[in-house]
């Protein structure tokens, strides 16, 4: 039995989240300079911000108030990107 497993699960929650918004951020960056595949690029860069979403709203539910506020921004910056591709469409 693990000593800490709620803690332990909170850190793993918010890597998560925090890879799926990493994802989502360098998959962003390649379809603004890359306009060649924009239509398929911009598919699965729908896909990874909806994983990154849900990673997200996972690890809000475990996560304590300095996870919160980061994951908060994570969030932030996903509709900023949303926002943004849907403004170049």
């Amino acid at each position: 039995m693990q000593k800490y497993p709620y803690n332990k699960d909170k850190q793993q929650a918010f890597q998560a989240a925090q890879q799926g918004y990493e994802e989502a951020q360098g998959l962003f960056e390649t379809i603004v300079s890359d306009n060649a595949s924009y239509g398929h690029q911009l598919k699965h860069l729908k896909n990874e911000v909806n994983e990154a979403y849900q990673q997200i709203e996972s690890a809000l539910e475990v996560a304590s108030e300095h996870q919160r506020a980061q994951l908060e921004q994570f969030q932030q910056d996903l509709q900023n990107m949303v926002h943004e591709v849907n403004q170049t469409e």
